[in-house]
């Protein structure tokens, strides 16, 4: 269980440090295609074995369905954005806050809107072929 202080826990400390030093890096490389890429293979061969297969399943589906979505990095998350530079998608793994399941959410940027009410996030914690499925139809709509 995360160790709680006033306001946040530290692995929340922890992402809020991880995001700034992405933001440092992201100045010094540049915000290309390349340098989004690297960060996330980075990201993603670092992560915990289970969390590293959902991972690499994700960046997957997204190159494949959403090939114009630019990898970056987002609080040490593989995160995919638009033309714009904001987050479409990301993937949080179980690991980065101890939680029992990874995290396929999405941003205000991802084009979902059905109605009064849609689908921001889902607990993921196997890719067959049934949630590659939805996962594209979800990732493909909210590219646009």
């Amino acid at each position: 269980m995360a160790e709680k202080t006033a306001g946040l826990s530290q692995e929340e400390r922890d992402a809020v440090k991880q995001r700034a030093a992405e933001l440092r890096a992201q100045e010094k490389a540049g915000k290309t295609r390349a340098a989004g890429e690297k960060a996330i293979r980075e990201a993603i061969a670092a992560l915990p074995d289970h969390d590293r297969e959902l991972a690499e399943g994700i960046d997957r589906i997204v190159t494949q369905v959403a090939p114009h979505l630019v990898p970056k990095t987002w609080y040490g998350f593989p995160s995919y954005a638009d033309d714009d530079g904001k987050i479409v998608v990301f993937f949080k793994p179980a690991s980065k806050f101890t939680t029992r399941y990874a995290t396929l959410g999405f941003e205000e940027s991802a084009k979902l809107d059905d109605g009064d009410l849609w689908v921001t996030s889902f607990a993921l914690l196997a890719l067959t072929p049934d949630t590659e499925k939805t996962i594209a139809g979800h990732i493909r709509k909210a590219a646009g």
